[in-house]
Formats: C-alpha cells, structure tokens, sequence
C-alpha cells in the first residue's frame, strides 16, 4: 500500500486528473511544481507562491546539502520550517546536479563523489546518504531515489549502463528509505529513448515497490518531438494506480502534451527563469516584455487572471521595470508566470473532468503559436 493515497477522478484517453493525498494536504494532478532550488522560489515568498496556486514546491538536495547544508536545515526545524512552506515538499535526489553542475564527479557502484561547484570542496553522494538527507535531515514529504541522468544523445550502451545502476541504486534507496507512513518514495524510469530499456527499468522498477514513479532523463536535449515520441510509450509503462512525474518539464505545450501522454506531475525552473530575463507566458504563447511594441501598451499581461502581477500591471510598466533594470520587473514576471502554468493545470484538471481535453489541447497548440 502506497504511503499516500491517489485517486483519479476521471479520465479521457491517456490524460487523468486525481489527487495524491499527503499529510501536509492534497496535491490536485496534473500538478506543477514551482522549483525551490535553494529553500526559494527564486523572486518570490511562499505567500506569493501559494496565491498562485500552487499545492506542492520542489527543493533541491544538491544545493541543500552543499549550503547551508542539510544537517544545518535539521538543527533549524527542518525545510518546511526553514522556509515556511506548510505544504507538501517534493525533493529530487541530487544525481542530475552533480552530473551536469560539478566539474569533476566520478560515478562508481557505490555512490558520485564530487567537487562542490562553490568552493571545490569533495562530497559522496551515494543512496543512503541522499536518502538521509531528504527524508531525515530536510524532511520533504516526497523523495526521490538516487538515479544516474545520462547525457543525451547515448548509445544504446550507455544508457543500459545508466539504467541498470539506477535500478540497482532503486534498490538501494528503497531498502535506506525503509516504510514510513507520512513520507514517499518515487523510482526514476531511465533508457534514455529506447523503448526496451525503460520497459525494463519499469519492470525493475515495480519489482522494488515505489509510492509513485518519475520519468526520467527527458527535457535533457533531444527536442519537444523526440520527447513526445518516448512519452507515448513511457507512462504506460508505469503502474496506472500510481503518480507519474516527469522531471525538468517544461514549456506549457510540453506540459499538455505529456498530459495528453498519462503523466500527472511536473517541475521546472523555467517560469521563474523567464521571468527574470523578461519572457512572460501566455495563453497566446510567450512573450519578450522588453520589445519595443510594449512600450506604451497599457493592457496587463492577463485581465482575468486572479494574479495581481498578471492583472494589475501594464506592459508599458513591466518594459519600463526592465528597460530600468529594477528588481521589481524580475518580481512580477516570475509571479505571472508561476501563477500562468498554475492556471493552465488548472485548466487541464477541469477540461479532463467535463471532457473535453482533446478539444482544449487543440485550441492551446493553436494559440501558442509555437510559443
């Protein structure tokens, strides 16, 4: 039995729209996580961030551990407390940083030592430890195994090799993890893009049990197309009764798409990053605010958008923000686009409900205009 429970509410082809029930309250699918990478969702407070709308944040293990450390965060109270984020709190495993943020990691059975990318200082990384750290040391309500994240484009080869240590470390996770009632553990699907191998690391995957179950190793090169490709196969993969994520997804259309596919949660740190280098998206698609065109247009960025910063600001406003380099604009268009990709599961929850979901994703290609 899975530590929390989900229940889909209802279904139209591949897509569903549920809630997975946690201590901490109730996570509405699909779910987008606004990312807290280091005890923040960059730009914003945790206030801003539940108006938005948002039922689960995400935090990073990697940047944690390094600073201000986990075992700092425990003496603290732990991350909620740290933070100030009642809600529930997913945490990724930390594999994916170290491999692409650390100059030098070296991957063995055993565990990834690497050098920190703030002061070059050395650290092992291995299962048990990243299984310390989230769920004893920072406490998050959803952990992830450790996994290994294989560069795209692999050879067959490697991303065997990939896989079978992840579903080895799988192993090595959920045994360190244990059973606890008020916290959950998620595998990591691997294969890169060969269909054989995610059957397998599936197979693998739910002879070791997990509470829910993430994609993993897409949104890392190969393109909207090619990923769409796999995800038509990989959900199905994974057991129907259970919470699918897709990690580091994505742009809105990614979104759906992958919704439309059978997948439930999401996380990504791009509305926030767009915010800050002034992209904001819409329903019409995204939008530079530092164009020229902005720079008397007086209509907010979304009239009907319950989100002050979408509703109450004009474009002529925001342009002028950036154009003076205040830190204000970087504040609101990361507020906009946090409550923009809230709204939008928003309305995929719904359109999947009154069944209409082909029609929405429809109408959403059409006017993103490739956005």
């Amino acid at each position: 039995m899975a530590a929390f429970p989900f229940e889909i509410k209802a279904t139209e082809g591949k897509a569903r729209t549920g809630v997975l029930k946690t201590p901490r309250g109730d996570i509405r699918t699909p779910a987008f996580m606004p990312v807290g990478t280091a005890a923040t969702v960059k730009a914003l407070t945790v206030d801003q961030v539940k108006a938005a709308g948002a039922d689960i944040i995400l935090g990073n293990t990697y940047h944690l551990m390094l600073r201000p450390t986990a075992e700092r965060v425990k003496r603290l109270g732990g991350l909620h407390k740290f933070m100030r984020w009642d809600k529930p709190i997913l945490t990724d495993s930390g594999g994916f940083q170290v491999m692409s943020l650390s100059g030098i990691s070296k991957v063995t059975e055993e565990a990834v030592t690497f050098a920190s990318h703030i002061d070059g200082t050395k650290h092992v990384l291995s299962p048990e430890r990243s299984m310390e750290i989230q769920a004893d040391l920072l406490g998050s309500d959803i952990v992830m195994q450790l996994d290994e994240c294989v560069a795209w484009p692999a050879e067959e080869k490697r991303a065997r090799e990939g896989m079978e240590l992840s579903a080895r470390w799988g192993l090595r996770s959920k045994t360190a993890f244990g059973t606890r009632d008020t916290q959950a553990l998620f595998g990591i699907q691997q294969g890169s893009t060969f269909e054989s191998l995610r059957r397998e690391s599936s197979e693998r995957l739910q002879e070791i049990g997990f509470d829910g179950y993430a994609i993993g190793g897409l949104a890392v090169g190969e393109g909207h197309e090619a990923m769409c490709e796999v995800l038509d196969y990989a959900p199905g993969l994974l057991p129907a009764d259970k919470p699918r994520y897709l990690m580091g997804v994505g742009k809105p259309i990614d979104l759906v798409e992958a919704v439309y596919r059978g997948v439930d949660m999401f996380d990504c740190v791009l509305p926030t990053r767009s915010g800050r280098h002034g992209q904001a998206w819409t329903w019409d698609g995204a939008i530079n605010i530092k164009n020229a065109r902005f720079a008397e247009d007086e209509s907010p960025l979304d009239p009907t958008s319950d989100c002050p910063a979408s509703r109450d600001y004009s474009k002529a406003y925001l342009r002028h923000l950036f154009k003076a380099e205040e830190i204000l604009g970087q504040v609101l268009l990361s507020w906009h686009n946090i409550a923009f990709f809230q709204a939008l599961t928003a309305a995929m929850r719904a359109a999947i409900e009154e069944g209409r979901f082909e029609q929405f994703r429809r109408d959403f290609a059409a006017r993103q205009k490739g956005g």
